[in-house]
């Protein structure tokens, strides 16, 4: 596989190398989609991206199944160590695809200074260095929330069904919860994996841009995915206009949006968060 990234455009300083796939938003998975999904007998397509990316036959012919072969090649390449915006860079390059890092450099450059730019990133997590003691205290949750910031309403509603009624649940919500000054992604990993019996993800088109919630999404489903079923909760609590995020498509969702099932929603929700 390629390692090295195509140089930089004139004053240019991003280094490509350094930042994982993952730090590409939707915006951009969508674009490169639109380039490579469409088989053409011309153009090489997301099936020569991933054969260059060393899958397998069989496992090329499965994202063949997938309503976006593109997004899902890139889901899973990106759980590689060598999974980087520069090698995907040089991957375009080498089914002479120059034409999409042309047309994307800017939105890729843009996704690559915002991750570069977060105040104490780092760029990978491995759960197994991290230091305690960052929460209020070392108690254990019933499930950590993952949502963003335009969803809190939603989430103030979750507490007070969840955690002031007869369910006495548990709930770790990162605003309330986490004491300022500590390394948003060293902390939420070790909520996720070490004191949170499950996550619950709240669903929107907002959450589908949101970088922090595609970094806790796709860790929590890397922990053990022998056991993403009952891990992962996602909930939509009102109608999206985009597609539904592909690696949670698998789960069962809880839906708030239907009055027929909002009877119950609290009751099921709950139910899901209290089986051991």
């Amino acid at each position: 596989m390629a390692s090295s990234s195509p140089s930089p455009s004139s004053g240019n300083a991003v280094d490509y190398g350094s930042v994982p796939a993952t730090a590409l938003n939707y915006r951009v998975r969508k674009r490169l989609g639109l380039y490579l999904n469409p088989s053409n007998t011309v153009a090489s397509d997301w099936a020569d991206l991933a054969e260059e990316m060393d899958f397998t036959y069989l496992e090329i012919k499965n994202f063949e199944k997938r309503e976006s072969p593109t997004q899902a090649l890139l889901d899973e390449w990106q759980t590689k160590p060598a999974a980087t915006v520069g090698n995907l860079l040089s991957l375009l390059e080498k089914i002479e695809r120059k034409d999409i890092i042309l047309d994307l450099r800017g939105l890729i450059d843009e996704n690559c200074k915002n991750y570069l730019e977060k105040p104490l990133q780092v760029p990978v997590v491995d759960s197994r260095h991290l230091e305690p003691g960052f929460t209020v205290d070392d108690e254990t949750f019933d499930a950590f929330i993952c949502y963003c910031q335009s969803d809190f309403q939603f989430v103030h509603e979750m507490i007070k069904q969840l955690e002031q009624t007869q369910y006495n649940l548990r709930l770790c919500v990162f605003d309330r919860d986490v004491l300022p000054g500590t390394c948003v992604w060293t902390i939420t990993s070790e909520l996720i994996e070490k004191r949170c019996k499950r996550m619950v993800v709240v669903i929107s088109d907002d959450y589908l841009d949101s970088d922090a919630c595609d970094f806790q999404t796709k860790f929590a489903l890397s922990l053990c995915p022998g056991a993403r079923t009952k891990r992962l909760i996602p909930v939509v609590y009102k109608p999206m206009k985009r597609p539904f995020p592909s690696i949670l498509r698998f789960l069962t969702i809880c839906d708030y949006t239907r009055p027929c099932t909002q009877t119950w929603f609290w009751n099921r929700l709950a139910r899901a968060l209290s089986l051991a």
